[in-house]
């Protein structure tokens, strides 16, 4: 059960963080003022979020007792959100060489887990 948890947590919260990064890459304007306004507006939901990521962790360690293996799942899940990021907001269609790295990914996750 803290498997799916902590996979739960995990993905919301890196999902909400990069959905704000990638908006605010596209839409909001980089000069200074326009992005400390955004970023000082969003820091409810950056703390929800970072919130949800360390109690992901905490319930993935408690899970897997490999601090390790948590955080790599962790930021393989970031990768495929960024993915799923690039299509949504700037219409990046991923590439076979794209889909290769994220094999090699899964395959370096199978060696990790390995004992």
């Amino acid at each position: 059960m803290l498997y799916f948890v902590s996979f739960g947590l995990l993905l919301a919260g890196l999902t909400c963080i990069n959905v704000i990064f990638s908006y605010q890459s596209k839409y909001i304007d980089p000069h200074f003022g326009s992005t400390l306004k955004f970023q000082l507006l969003m820091l409810p939901l950056f703390l929800g979020s970072n919130l949800a990521i360390g109690y992901g962790i905490k319930f993935g360690l408690k899970a897997v007792h490999q601090l390790g293996y948590v955080l790599i799942i962790a930021k393989c899940i970031e990768v495929l959100i960024s993915v799923g990021m690039g299509y949504w907001f700037m219409k990046e269609v991923p590439t076979w060489k794209t889909w290769i790295g994220l094999a090699v990914i899964g395959v370096g996750i199978a060696m990790v887990k390995q004992k």
